[in-house]
């Protein structure tokens, strides 16, 4: 192929501003940003995991001592039946020995009911301070989570209006220059891991990094200034310049 040598030239113009849109999108692609809200959703779903189990917790205490209320609340009524009964001083003295028992069994019972729901009401307190800490720390994630948005969104911003801004500079750059010279560039870059123009410095290629043998060099420089020379190693477009050592 051949292309007027300034041409050429301007390839890496149009390679440094390829360069940079492949430098941003690898940027938006890797974020720190990206890892930190990885983590913190698996943090966040953890903790929600342990918020529920806390707050069952809770609920299961809440229920039992709702039950033991109800049955301090059942023999306290009782026993204030068998009391007034039992003050009135009405009936057969057996019946009234009785109602003083049921009256000793009753306020035993209630004393046991009582502690057992003293105790539940302590094991209630100490959940209650578990689900309260998860809670705590569930809010906690969720800010930091909210702030790594923001930093991502702020980023992801700069990088969309930095894209915006080479993309607008590629196209005129890429429309100056001969129509098949950008295919060919495009082709090799595509498959070229983004490269596909790269000067010839010192007698070496600027893509691969290869050192040309004397009788190389000596054949790129017998190659007419308007040939499109490319690596044999790489198969990339070399520009020569004043700086290619030929």
């Amino acid at each position: 192929m051949k292309a007027d040598p300034q041409d050429q030239r301007r390839l890496l113009d149009l390679q440094a501003v390829d360069t940079a849109l492949a430098q941003l999108a690898h940027r938006r692609r890797t974020l720190p940003e990206h890892a930190e809200l990885d983590a913190l959703a698996r943090q966040l779903s953890a903790l929600e995991d342990e918020r529920v189990r806390a707050q069952v917790a809770v609920d299961d205490l809440d229920r039992d001592i709702a039950r033991l209320e109800g049955d301090v609340e059942q023999v306290r009524n009782r026993a204030q039946r068998d009391q007034t009964r039992l003050t009135a001083g009405a009936g057969p003295a057996r019946e009234l020995e009785a109602l003083q028992h049921e009256l000793a069994s009753l306020k035993r019972r209630q004393s046991e009911l009582e502690d057992a729901e003293l105790e539940l009401m302590e094991q209630r307190e100490t959940a209650q301070g578990t689900l309260d800490d998860v809670q705590q720390r569930l809010t906690g994630t969720r800010e930091t989570r909210a702030e790594t948005e923001r930093r991502r969104d702020e980023t992801l911003a700069e990088i969309a209006k930095e894209e915006q801004f080479r993309t607008a500079a590629r196209q005129p750059l890429a429309d100056d220059l001969p129509a098949d010279l950008v295919a060919l560039y495009d082709r090799i870059r595509e498959s070229s891991g983004g490269l596909g123009a790269a000067l010839l410095r010192s007698g070496r290629c600027g893509g691969c990094r290869i050192e040309f043998s004397g009788a190389d060099r000596a054949r790129i420089k017998a190659a007419d200034p308007d040939e499109v020379v490319r690596c044999e190693e790489c198969r990339r477009i070399m520009v020569r310049t004043a700086e290619s050592g030929l």
